[in-house]
């Protein structure tokens, strides 16, 4: 008998099924990220069709993940997937902070799967689907998350050419087939006029590139209107990161 988690799954599966269009193949392509200096140490921009990793569960590294995911669906939808334990823990996505990014809720689908592996399933399912823009998978410790598991995702992306944008803690460590891994911290941001809190800035650090573009680290702002990264102004004043995670990380005190 199936339980109501996989009830779920089952209608989100039909639901990717009635996306499907056909494939895009492997030559997706690139998606640039400013169309400037960014994407010119890219060698063009971050490859279309690929997984990327982004280390961290913070404020700045759960919104460039999600930067990322809006860079490469274009009108399609984004699909964010993550387990029931982190919902429970890190509780839902900050709906609030999504539109501080530029973002509209309703261009996310948010999935819930009742474990890991049955979230690495999903992800899978989800990034071999041709109608979908971009999968965000919440992959926390990541221990199921293993080289095997990161092709499966890579054969499915390159496949669909959905991009596929994992988020994952620092402190897990395993050997992935993705085709970038970056390291994202908040950094200081011009205050608006009235010393209003200043654009977003974060500190883009590229650990590793299959394509051989050596590591760096680059500040960037992002825009909002134009949903995109920019080079930031000179004059810094304290940093203003993406507002909690995207998530309801300051609970009530009761």
């Amino acid at each position: 008998m199936m339980t109501d988690s996989n009830l779920k799954i089952a209608r989100l599966k039909r639901r990717i099924d009635a996306l499907s269009r056909p494939s895009r193949g492997a030559g997706a392509g690139l998606f640039a990220l400013d169309g400037g200096m960014l994407d010119a140490r890219l060698g063009g921009g971050l490859a279309q069709g690929a997984l990327h990793e982004v280390l961290g569960q913070s404020a700045s590294a759960s919104g460039f993940a999600v930067m990322l995911a809006l860079r490469c669906a274009g009108d399609k939808p984004i699909l964010w997937v993550r387990t029931d334990n982190q919902e429970r823990e890190l509780g839902g996505v900050y709906a609030p902070g999504l539109v501080e990014l530029g973002v509209d809720p309703d261009a996310i689908i948010m999935v819930h799967a009742p474990d890991e592996l049955s979230g690495l399933r999903v992800a899978a399912d989800i990034i071999g689907c041709a109608g979908v823009g971009a999968a965000l998978l919440e992959a926390g410790q990541a221990r199921k998350l293993d080289l095997t598991a990161s092709r499966r995702l890579v054969l499915a992306a390159e496949k669909s050419g959905v991009t596929g944008v994992v988020l994952r803690s620092a402190q897990s460590s395993f050997a992935s087939a993705a085709s970038t891994r970056w390291q994202v911290a908040a950094a200081p941001s011009l205050a608006l006029p009235g010393e209003s809190p200043g654009i977003t800035a974060l500190n883009l650090a590229l650990l590793r590139h299959r394509g051989g573009v050596a590591p760096f680290d680059m500040t960037m702002e992002w825009d909002r209107d134009q949903r995109a990264f920019r080079a930031p102004l000179s004059r810094a004043v304290p940093a203003f990161p993406p507002r909690r995670a995207l998530e309801e990380g300051e609970r009530a005190a009761a």
